[in-house]
């Protein structure tokens, strides 16, 4: 008896839409999405809180396919890429292939039948000759482990569960944490709030964020003549892998791109903050650009020169029943906490227990072995199986230039299965290893291994000083290579 499906895609976000999207171009039309949520769009559905925007020029973060000449701002609002979502599956044609407000709960390669079988929230069971694990990273909030907090009797809310009920007008607002969303929500919140506390682990570095609106004739001009959003396109992506790739992945070879966006953060500093030295110092961080993720702002640092605002350096202790107590013993009161504190990134690959071969579990392998893959895709010993966002998959540059190409390698493979009547699939176990042991030693260029990135709590590097969150790469050689690896690098058998 055969699967249900040929091709099962978890993950109604980005990652999942573009697979789709490749599946249907491929002529692949038996397969299903399967999404936990309710509606499509992964983090754009699900992250509603006030200021979310893109932080990638839009123009770069779309699919190259499907340029969207809509776009009302360069850094557009987070319902602009919920709208565009939601216009790429009707422009597909995909919500008959969806499985909304279903979680997979694990997955099991048969090997007697060369198919996965994977268990749903809803009970059943679904099986699939290929799996393509379109999950994403940011889709599991991460809670602080601080003590107390859950006996705070005012409002607690995370960034990724916004509740659009709350009420932060005139109340007293604390913000944990100064990552990418504290970064958004700060200067949203601020003008409204009686006074507001920011509570600071580890400074960010930031550069200004030219948000400039669109104006209605560009559009129209993007709309009857595509190649000029192209040209725009092609601009914006040379910017960003100038800017992050370049700088960050090959640190050890041009490290004055690193200093220099070092010093063009530090200038925008001072001219968001004015001469106030102290505020200057805690804001400023003491690694090097890279280490964590940097970001690009609209009014985050300025809103710290605001009466009502104040930057808290000093570690939490404990939440209190109405407040927060600092470790120098000092007890601030608060209506609300607001908790911009990320995501599960590393620590939630695989995002459910996945067993290959043999029944290994692949969480357990990628602990004791570390994190590793062929081409940032897929794993030796889990046939049929690709991931659209697994260990080094993403290079840093534009997340959509990732989907394309992962997609690309996965059909790839599942066509050339096809083509030999085979019904497995599987990279071999030797040139895994030399894609990995390859990756390994273009790590070392890379700004993640500098001594500055210990003890930075980024989600770039693992528990043993590995960077597996970021592909030592450029975007367009990974795009070269996931058209142009050798198609015997994997088996085939029927």
């Amino acid at each position: 008896m055969g699967p249900d499906h040929e091709v099962l895609v978890i993950g109604a976000g980005f990652s999942g839409i573009g697979t789709a999207i490749g599946l249907r171009r491929a002529g692949i039309d038996d397969f299903v999405l399967v999404e936990e949520r309710d509606d499509v769009g992964g983090s754009w559905h699900a992250n509603r809180y006030p200021g979310i925007a893109v932080d990638i020029s839009a123009f770069s973060y779309s699919f190259a396919s499907d340029p969207s000449p809509a776009w009302s701002r360069l850094f557009p609002p987070g319902e602009e890429l919920k709208a565009y979502a939601d216009h790429c599956v009707d422009k597909y044609r995909l919500r008959p292939k969806l499985r909304l407000n279903t979680a997979v709960q694990q997955a099991r390669y048969d090997e007697s039948a060369h198919l996965w079988r994977v268990s749903l929230s809803d009970g059943t069971w679904l099986s699939a000759r290929f799996v393509i694990c379109a999950t994403g990273w940011l889709t599991k909030p991460k809670r602080p482990a601080i003590p107390g907090l859950d006996r705070f009797k005012g409002d607690v809310v995370h960034t990724a569960e916004w509740d659009h009920a709350l009420k932060v007008d005139g109340r007293r607002v604390a913000v944990i944490g100064t990552g990418a969303s504290g970064v958004q929500v700060v200067p949203e919140i601020a003008p409204r709030v009686a006074h507001l506390h920011i509570y600071q682990r580890t400074p960010i570095w930031l550069l200004p964020k030219p948000d400039l609106a669109v104006p209605q004739a560009v559009r129209r001009m993007f709309a009857t003549a595509p190649w000029t959003q192209r040209t725009v396109r092609l601009l914006t992506d040379v910017a960003t892998e100038v800017s992050f790739v370049l700088a960050m992945v090959h640190y050890r070879r041009f490290p004055f791109l690193v200093r220099a966006g070092e010093a063009a953060s530090k200038l925008y500093l001072r001219r968001q903050v004015g001469g106030d030295r102290e505020l200057i110092r805690k804001l400023t961080p003491s690694y090097r650009v890279g280490c964590k993720r940097p970001s690009l702002a609209k009014g985050y640092w300025r809103a710290f020169t605001r009466e009502n605002v104040d930057l808290v350096t000093e570690p939490i202790a404990e939440v209190t029943e109405t407040g927060i107590r600092t470790a120098d013993g000092h007890t601030q009161e608060f209506d609300v906490l607001i908790l911009a504190t990320g995501f599960h990134v590393l620590d939630n690959l695989p995002p459910f227990p996945m067993h290959g071969r043999g029944g290994r579990d692949l969480g357990e392998f990628w602990r004791t072995e570390r994190f590793q893959s062929y081409e940032g895709t897929s794993v030796k010993g889990y046939p049929n199986l690709w991931f659209i966002v697994g260990p080094y998959s993403f290079t840093g540059g534009s997340w959509f230039g990732m989907i394309d190409y992962q997609v690309t390698h996965a059909l790839r493979v599942i066509k050339e299965a096809r083509r030999r009547r085979a019904t497995e699939a599987v990279v071999r176990a030797d040139k895994h290893d030399e894609s990995f042991r390859r990756t390994l030693r273009r790590q070392q260029q890379t700004v993640f291994l500098d001594p500055s990135c210990r003890g930075t709590n980024t989600y770039y590097l693992d528990e043993r000083g590995d960077a597996p969150a970021v592909r030592p790469a450029s975007t367009f050689e990974a795009a070269w290579r996931a058209s142009h690896f050798d198609l015997d690098d994997y088996r085939y058998e029927r």
